[in-house]
């Protein structure tokens, strides 16, 4: 068996005898071929199946096996994989896993097929779930695990040391942090450290030994938890329901996670991928999520093509215009999508609302007249030295400098907007600022043309 694991690992790809194993029913050759692989890879080979295939392997191996692959896979997709099990089996699998992924998974489901899952679970741990699921996702109460490490003000050292020695599976768990003390109505009132543990009496009260605890309310937004968690050294940090009771921990790792998937997901919405998108989802379902960006997109270049044909003989009469129109437009487009970048930075960091467009174009617009008379002067000493015609140098450069400040302007400014009649800014910033500054780029090139024809011919 040994020597045809081996080999069937040195192949390429691995789906095609976890399918016969799967036919087989074979359990045992299964774990065999996913288990010794890296996660991620055994993911890939898992996705490689049909959905069919998928749902027949998550069906037959360890449920702790098939709770990390799930674990592994983009939300969307861990939804789908879980979507095709049987309550029952979806069950068990979610019982492996830590409550914020249970209810972060719980979310992507419909309605129907979360409560058929939640009413096969333990009856706490799906009140749990339930809970979690009505907070935003990045908030505290959103990336926290229900489940904290959490003892009486009442209880000793001892207690804690027993528990902290304990085979209990339930503890792994509680990884990363430190035990907490609360009161009688579940009040978080201290933490305790692993070194005050070990050198203090195992009588001693947890209250003698207990430092003031540091929490933060459900309602806390990611980018206030990632400024907490870079002044504190902390694995994890309570979090506390308006009332001040204990609901779980929210941690380092879920926190720079969190971070990094919002970051991805911005930058994919700026370039038109909406959703989680893997090419193992079906066919069909990824051409209409690209086609309703593209499409609109259609639209938006109809419209500056539109400025073109409406100069059509200012650009007969001097075709070299043509030459500088994309760089124009292009060099414009970069400085706008920094002025976007801005933006989005500092609105995911809570720094600017819509309320503040104003002071944001004012701010855009000092950088943009700056930086727009220094590219014009460039692309005009270029466009004379390159055509010989010192007129074409002044219609490019003052071109470029106005659509500069054009674009600054926008970029700055249209994720406010967008964001104030709740639209995505991630998703509708790019195509709304590549068609004002393709538009507004040709106009003042050809129109700046046209008023200056007898210096040009």
């Amino acid at each position: 068996m040994s020597d045809n694991l081996n080999t069937n690992q040195n192949d390429n790809d691995l789906s095609i005898p976890i399918k016969a194993a799967a036919d087989a029913r074979d359990v045992v050759a299964l774990v065999d071929l996913i288990d010794p692989l890296p996660r991620s890879e055994a993911l890939r080979e898992l996705l490689h199946l049909s959905v069919e295939d998928r749902v027949l392997v998550l069906s037959l191996v360890p449920a702790e096996l098939a709770a990390q692959l799930v674990e592994e896979a983009p939300s969307e997709t861990a939804a789908d994989l879980v979507e095709g099990l049987t309550a029952i089996r979806a069950a068990e699998i979610m019982d492996e896993l830590d409550s914020d992924v249970q209810a972060d998974l719980i979310g992507d489901l419909d309605e129907d097929n979360a409560e058929a899952i939640l009413s096969e679970m333990d009856v706490e741990d799906a009140a749990d779930v339930r809970r979690l699921v009505t907070y935003d996702d990045d908030t505290a109460g959103g990336l926290m695990v229900a489940e904290a490490f959490s003892f009486s003000d009442t209880q000793t050292v001892g207690k804690v040391l027993r528990d902290l020695a304990s085979d209990d599976d339930d503890f792994e768990r509680y990884r990363g942090q430190h035990p907490y003390i609360v009161d009688e109505d579940g009040k978080p009132v201290g933490v305790v450290s692993l070194r005050g543990l070990l050198t203090s009496k195992r009588s001693d009260l947890l209250t003698s030994i207990m430092t003031p605890p540091l929490t933060v309310p459900v309602d806390m937004p990611l980018f206030n938890l990632e400024d907490l968690f870079d002044e504190h050294a902390f694995l994890g940090i309570p979090v506390v329901e308006a009332d001040g009771k204990l609901v779980g921990v929210v941690s380092r790792a879920a926190v720079s996670a969190a971070a990094l998937e919002r970051s991805e997901s911005e930058s994919l919405k700026r370039q038109g991928v909406v959703g989680d998108e893997l090419r193992s989802m079906p066919t069909w379902l990824r051409s209409r999520r690209r086609l309703a960006w593209l499409s609109a997109n259609i639209v938006l270049n109809i419209l500056a093509a539109s400025v073109i044909s409406a100069y059509e003989e200012t650009l007969l009469a001097v075709i070299a215009i043509a030459v500088f129109l994309p760089m124009v437009s292009d060099m414009s487009g970069c400085s706008g999508n920094q002025a976007v970048g801005v933006t989005m930075r500092e609105l995911s960091l809570g720094l600017v609302r819509p309320s503040d467009a104003f002071r944001v174009w004012l701010k855009e617009v000092s950088v943009g007249i700056i930086n727009g008379i220094a590219l014009g002067i460039l692309i005009g000493i270029v466009a004379w030295i390159w055509k010989g015609s010192p007129a074409l140098g002044l219609v490019i450069g003052l071109a470029l400098a106005l659509n500069t400040i054009l674009a600054v302007s926008i970029g700055g400014v249209v994720p406010l907007l967008l964001k104030r009649v709740g639209q995505d800014p991630a998703v509708a910033s790019g195509p709304l600022l590549t068609t004002i500054t393709d538009m507004a780029g040709f106009f003042f090139v050809l129109s700046l043309a046209a008023l200056m024809m007898p210096w040009l011919v």
